[in-house]
């Protein structure tokens, strides 16, 4: 057979299609997955638990998480319902290794820890390996990372889930696989399920594929996937919509320095030339879910406050990219790495106080373990306990043994029976009737709170003014714990011991 007759077979040899074969992870790849992730662990476990204290909001996880599926789901009928998916998923890790405090904030730092990975991979594809490496190190260090990682709340699992949300993203861009965009969808949707407010994120990827210019084909499989995400969002989004009071204590922008020094920094970086790789470059990515969640939610704050800074935590996704990015540049430009070194050094300095103070009970708002402490030492066997207002009394419910010895004075129907969070308090008058009824009251007022004006508060306040004095006030971290003593009366007082938890149905056990 001559030449020109074999080229022809050769040719229709060569047009035959070859089954695409998956490439293996690259060692790049590997160590930019793997790296961040004991860093995380070891900063997130160092001294998690805070002294062994713990702060109102995870005193509410750890309550909720010990009650039956049944009862959360009921619970969350009156309150928390935005919470209600997270509160499912620690009542099953409380069920396989037991509800103590380092299982309440254990689930935070594995999250971290796959966040982390997920953010080296996403710079990795997005501006090659060194700044995969250096994101997936520099997220873990951010202060507001370290914080969240040891709390028994949902933000760390909501980060992790939109960091690999944003990697499907960019993975899908190029591809256009169905399947991959259903992934995406189902992630977007899993993080906007644990906590409403991760939808805005949703909002930061769309910008980022108009800006980055993607063919229709793509922005309409995006679309179309967001679509699917709000329609899954709405029923939750509509039902607590009627529990908006739950934010009524917002009463302006809380912690809003951090997001403001973040996206300045974070803009700055971006104007250097940072890596480019595949048709979503990082600045376009990474500004977007850096600036956008927190702005819209100012936004909204204008009409009602809404923002505190947890709530677009995953905004750490962007500064992360774009410090290591960032470093990368300034590591091709420098001739020796020296100043590198020195830079690096300084930063770590620079962490080590805040990161520090994190670990302390001071670092929170409020902390229950102390607050409960105080009652217990400064109340005596039957006196009489009162929250003011009733809505606190999650503030020492993390402890049963706290108040084991006294006497409930406003409580009718305890938190679980009543599938609420704080319980239910009797009328106005029978509260009063029985505060009458004992010599001393410890009575639990969150700092910086103001009781609601309804006839139960105004009856507690008014019979402490007209019968009690003040003998001593305990100001705790969150609280303040103060005993009132009742005036000489000759009127005959009832025996403080005489009521019985099934008559009055407000002991606390």
């Amino acid at each position: 057979m001559s030449v020109a007759e074999r080229g022809p077979a050769v040719a229709r040899t060569a047009s035959l299609p070859v089954p695409a074969r998956r490439q293996s992870p690259s060692p790049a790849e590997a160590v930019v997955v793997i790296a961040p992730l004991p860093l995380t662990i070891a900063l997130g476990l160092w001294g998690i638990s805070r002294k062994n204290t713990m702060w109102g909001d995870e005193s509410v996880t750890y309550q909720l998480a010990h009650r039956d599926l049944s009862q959360i789901w009921l619970t969350a009928q009156h309150v928390d319902l935005v919470h209600a998916l997270y509160y499912a998923v620690m009542h099953e890790i409380f069920g396989l290794f037991g509800g103590g405090l380092l299982t309440l904030r254990l689930p935070s730092v594995l999250a971290m820890s796959v966040a982390a990975s997920g953010v080296g991979l996403l710079a990795l594809r997005l501006a090659g390996p060194r700044a995969g490496l250096l994101a997936g190190l520099v997220f873990p260090l951010l202060p507001q990372v370290q914080k969240y990682a040891q709390e028994g709340r949902s933000y760390a699992m909501v980060c992790a889930l939109v960091t690999w949300a944003s990697y499907a993203l960019v993975v899908s861009v190029p591809h256009r696989a169905r399947w991959r965009w259903a992934v995406y969808g189902s992630t977007m949707l899993l993080a906007c399920l644990l906590h409403e407010f991760a939808v805005l994120a949703l909002v930061a990827h769309g910008v980022t594929l108009v800006v980055s210019r993607v063919p229709r084909p793509v922005l309409r499989a995006w679309s179309v996937t967001a679509a699917g995400v709000v329609a899954g969002l709405l029923p939750l989004a509509i039902c607590s919509a009627g529990q908006s009071g739950q934010v009524s204590w917002i009463g302006g922008p809380v912690r809003l320095r951090y997001f403001l020094v973040v996206a300045v920094v974070g803009v700055v970086c971006a104007r250097a030339p940072l890596g480019v790789r595949g048709p979503v470059r990082l600045s376009v990515l990474a500004v977007p879910i850096l600036v956008l969640p927190g702005l819209l939610l100012l936004i909204a704050s204008l009409v009602k406050p809404l923002f505190v800074d947890r709530y677009v935590l995953y905004s750490n996704i962007g500064i992360a990219l774009l410090l290591g990015a960032w470093m990368d540049y300034f590591h091709r430009r420098q001739q020796s790495s020296r100043n590198a070194c020195i830079a690096a050094v300084a930063v770590l300095a620079a962490l080590v106080p805040p990161s520090l103070s994190l670990r302390t009970p001071q670092s929170r708002s409020n902390d229950v373990t102390a607050i409960g402490a105080t009652v217990r030492k400064d109340g005596r066997p039957g006196d009489g306990l009162l929250y003011l207002s009733g809505q606190h009394r999650i503030l020492t419910a993390a402890n049963p043994e706290d108040t084991r010895f006294l006497t409930d004075l406003a409580l009718a129907q305890d938190p679980v029976s009543s599938n609420t969070l704080a319980g239910v308090e009797l009328p106005a008058q029978d509260i009063a009737a029985r505060m009458l009824e004992f010599d001393r009251i410890v009575a639990v007022r969150a700092a910086g709170a103001h009781s609601p004006t309804n006839p139960q508060e105004e009856a507690k306040t008014n019979t402490l003014r007209r019968h009690f004095r003040e003998y001593g006030t305990t100001r705790v971290n969150g609280a303040r714990v103060t005993v009132y003593v009742r005036d000489h009366d000759p009127s005959p007082k009832a025996d403080p011991g005489s009521s019985s938890p099934g008559e009055s149905g407000g002991v606390m056990r």
